[in-house]
């Protein structure tokens, strides 16, 4: 994982701090998933900058948030900031189906998690930020 591209490596590894803490705090499940989902996020991207934002979400980053990871008592909700705009041809996303921005994958206890559909889904998104990052540079 990268350090935050403002350099600010604290903030940065206290994210991932906080992110592992809620991990152990949920203590169930939710945790695991939580625990596996972020595995499987740095796995897609080594460069992936953890946040944490909103009175206690993790957020994932590069050039722009890729997703979220909310957790509630009957699911762990990944949502993909500019979901609406990702190819999605394992069909992972099944909530917030009705925007025009974000997609999210709702994973409930004891579902299996598709790893190489969503690992595509994060490169994707990372993909898309990059290009729009790129473009905002050229103006």
């Amino acid at each position: 994982m990268k350090a935050a591209r403002t350099g600010n490596q604290a903030a940065a590894g206290e994210a991932s701090q906080r992110i592992d803490g809620r991990i152990r705090e949920l203590g169930d499940w939710r945790g695991e998933t939580l625990a596996r989902v972020r595995a499987l996020i740095r796995e897609a991207d080594p460069e992936v900058v953890e946040g944490w934002k909103w009175r206690g979400v993790p957020v994932w980053s590069h050039d722009g948030i890729i997703c979220t990871g909310e957790t509630y008592k009957a699911v762990v909700k990944l949502t993909f900031a500019k979901g609406a705009s990702l190819d999605d041809p394992k069909g992972l996303f099944n909530s917030s189906l009705e925007g025009n921005t974000r997609r999210a994958i709702d994973i409930g206890e004891g579902e299996a998690i598709d790893a190489a559909a969503l690992k595509a889904l994060v490169r994707a998104a990372v993909e898309l930020n990059a290009a729009g990052a790129k473009a905002k540079r050229k103006k």
